[in-house]
């Protein structure tokens, strides 16, 4: 299992960021077991809720949400398709589940996802040489209305 650390200078491994290797695609091809390693975070823009999409979420997400990202098959449980929360939610978009999950984890609903998602609230105070909690609620809040720009219509 990766590990967390806040201890500045110390790699932060997560197991939802993936190098997205040749070895990936052959495995996929060859009908062999897709791994997951682990790779240190690469901090990005707080203002960018579609850079952090793409930088932490779209390996297994995939880049267009829809639960298809490279390492979706090695994940015991399939990611959801994230264009499809407010469909799923009677047309409303659930920002404060989103938010929650972004924030706790998928444990705090555990309908929506599971232990394989990493709880970013620590991860992304880590990303600050403060532990800055209005950062953090601001990635958050920007991954979150971007999720929202998704949803189909």
């Amino acid at each position: 299992m990766p590990t967390l650390s806040t201890t500045k200078g110390r790699t932060i491994c997560l197991c939802a960021l993936f190098s997205l290797l040749l070895a990936a695609s052959a495995a996929r091809a060859q009908n062999t077991h897709t791994t997951i390693k682990p790779v240190p975070v690469k901090p990005t823009s707080a203002a960018s809720g579609e850079k952090m999409f793409n930088e932490y979420c779209a390996a297994c997400h995939g880049k267009n949400a829809k639960g298809d990202g490279p390492a979706a098959p090695a994940l015991k449980v399939p990611p959801p398709d994230l264009t499809t929360l407010a469909q799923r939610n009677g047309g409303k978009y659930p920002a404060m589940q989103v938010q929650t999950i972004l924030h706790f984890g998928a444990e705090a609903h555990a309908a929506h996802g599971s232990q394989d998602m990493p709880v970013w609230g620590p991860i992304f105070g880590s990303m600050s040489e403060s532990s800055n909690s209005s950062e953090v609620q601001l990635r958050i809040a920007n991954l979150t209305n971007y999720l929202e720009t998704l949803q189909v219509k």
